[in-house]
């Protein structure tokens, strides 16, 4: 009896459905995902969108809305899209964009993902204190790759438990051992199949010409390599990295000082850096139709990038003018609830008020960036509670006077007056200071 064994068709394509069957006669199925390719035919840009559409069988519009949406409100849109762009490969290669970066090969298509991904990092670290719009980017997110996933899977079989564990316990298939001096990776051909006619038109790396692997003799020592031609045209200007430096230099100072007067100082050093990350990816893209991109201009952008997130993180209330400001209330009338100044030294003078016996008085003082002193009356009793986001305190109490920075440094205590002291009631005092120092002293009697 002869067993009929099945016609073998056309190899599908990389990013098909591939349908195992097992050896033995009636033995299971098993189907291997497919794996995610971008879409070279219905690209608009990197064609990484119409992959998304394709693999998870959805409209690709929707996923260019939802990352558009994404880019515009968190920048996680451009790191999703950037870092796809170079990490996943079209449905007719086998190589990504990374991979060509890595070797050398550099084209615009690579450089125009990695400012993607650029931009899409320093947009996301401006926004890390805004939580309204990071929880819209993550709810949009969710809702994309929860859609993606329903429509991917829905109306898909279960898998057969019988074939998953037959597929599981079958041998490793055998291969042909390795032939000495074999091809790999980074000596193949740009492209396979074609002539030097076809292929690609990189930047800068290795000449786009074709080489037939031929194996060495069986018995005779390898042949001498013949040494890679140096590249003959020119790689573009090597001025261009300075002159984009001194324009993000001039950009930086130029959007500071245009907000200097009215801003925050974390304003307007964000302003700044934002004006200057954005002159470092104008460049980059520039350099990068030129020939010339170096590293130095992407690790500076991403420096630029955590300064910008460094500088949105600064409090609001830290003001670019430096100020001495005293509060001297004449009276227990006279003492405001709260007390407040941007960047400078605060004094708050509390050694004139006269309090009577079983009287409390409640304050507050502020200071964005500086010092904060407050002095209290020699025979009150004070009830405090300090805290300092990078800086010191120090109390009456302290038997160092020697000043201590520290982050996050928070102190509770209770100040009884002096022996022999009368009555004088109580003060109730809250001090913050963001950055500097928070002294508290009594007045002498």
């Amino acid at each position: 009896m002869t067993d009929q064994q099945p016609a073998s068709g056309p190899s599908a394509p990389p990013h098909e459905t591939a349908t195992a069957t097992a050896t033995e006669p009636g033995g299971p199925e098993a189907v291997r995902e497919p794996k995610l390719r971008r879409d070279r035919r219905h690209r608009k840009l990197g064609g990484v969108c119409a992959g998304l559409g394709r693999h998870c069988q959805m409209d690709p519009v929707i996923f260019r809305i939802g990352l558009a949406v994404l880019a515009i409100t968190s920048g996680l849109g451009l790191v999703f899209y950037g870092f796809a762009w170079l990490f996943v490969p079209y449905d007719d290669e086998e190589e990504n964009d990374a991979r060509r970066l890595l070797t050398g090969r550099v084209d615009g298509h690579a450089l125009t993902a990695v400012l993607f991904a650029l931009v899409g990092c320093g947009v996301f670290l401006t926004l890390l204190n805004n939580s309204d719009a990071l929880t819209f980017a993550a709810v949009l997110a969710l809702l994309l790759a929860g859609a993606g996933y329903w429509s991917q899977h829905r109306g898909a079989p279960d898998p057969d438990p019988v074939a998953v564990q037959a597929v599981a316990d079958a041998p490793p298939e055998t291969l042909a051992p390795p032939v000495a001096g074999g091809p790999s990776w980074w000596r193949d051909p740009l492209t396979k199949g074609t002539g030097p006619e076809g292929m690609p038109k990189y930047f800068w790396g290795p000449d786009p010409v074709a080489v037939e692997y031929q194996p060495d003799a069986p018995h005779s020592p390898a042949g001498r390599r013949t040494p890679a031609p140096e590249p003959t045209g020119p790689r573009g200007p090597r001025w261009l990295g300075g002159w984009v430096f001194l324009a993000a230099v001039v950009a930086a100072c130029l959007g500071s000082s245009l907000t200097w007067e009215d801003q925050p100082l974390g304003t307007s050093l964000q302003t700044g850096l934002a004006c200057a990350l954005a002159v470092l990816g104008l460049g980059i893209a520039i350099s990068s139709f030129l020939g010339r991109t170096g590293a130095g201009s992407i690790v500076l952008a991403v420096i630029t990038a955590g300064l910008v997130a460094g500088a949105s993180a600064l409090p609001k209330n830290i003001t670019t003018d430096w100020i001495r400001t005293d509060w001297r209330p004449a009276a227990t009338a006279d003492v405001r609830p709260h007390y407040e100044m941007g960047t400078g030294v605060g004094t708050l003078d509390l050694s004139r008020i006269d309090l009577g016996k079983d009287q409390t008085v409640s304050t507050s003082a502020e200071v964005g960036a500086g010092r904060l002193k407050v002095i209290v009356p020699s025979d009150a009793e004070v009830r405090l509670r300090a805290e300092v986001g990078v800086g010191d305190i120090q109390l009456p109490d302290d038997k160092s006077k020697d000043v201590d920075v520290e982050p996050g440094k928070e102190k509770s205590a209770t100040l009884a007056p002096p022996r022999g002291a009368k009555d004088g009631g109580t003060i109730e005092l809250r001090l913050e200071v963001g950055v500097g120092q928070v002294e508290v002293a009594r007045a002498a009697s």
